[in-house]
């Protein structure tokens, strides 16, 4: 699977590059067909709490599914949307059994 990380405006730090690939790994065991991973990381501005945007972006043959969030931490706004990306991607796989 290819994993593409992108910081918007701002330089990520190599230990948050890692906590992401790390997770992005993860999703092999929901569905063995992803073929990449987009991940876009934005400060929102103006710089207030809950300002730190991920977009995850995955592509399945025929479908590509995209989860964004806002939390105070780029870790947490991650998690939150890998729980959120794990469900539409347990439903998509559902959805092509049928």
């Amino acid at each position: 699977m290819n994993v593409n990380i992108e910081a918007i405006h701002f330089t990520a730090k190599a230990d948050l590059d890692a906590f992401i690939k790390k997770g992005i790994s993860k999703l092999d065991q929901y569905s063995d067909k992803i073929t990449s991973a987009d991940v876009q990381l934005t400060v929102v501005k103006p710089e207030v709490s809950n300002n730190k945007e991920v977009m995850l972006k995955i592509n399945i043959p025929n479908n590509e599914l995209v989860v964004t969030k806002i939390a105070d931490t780029f870790e947490e706004a991650f998690d939150t949307a890998m729980d959120a990306m794990i469900k539409q991607i347990v439903k998509a796989k559902e959805k092509n059994r049928k």
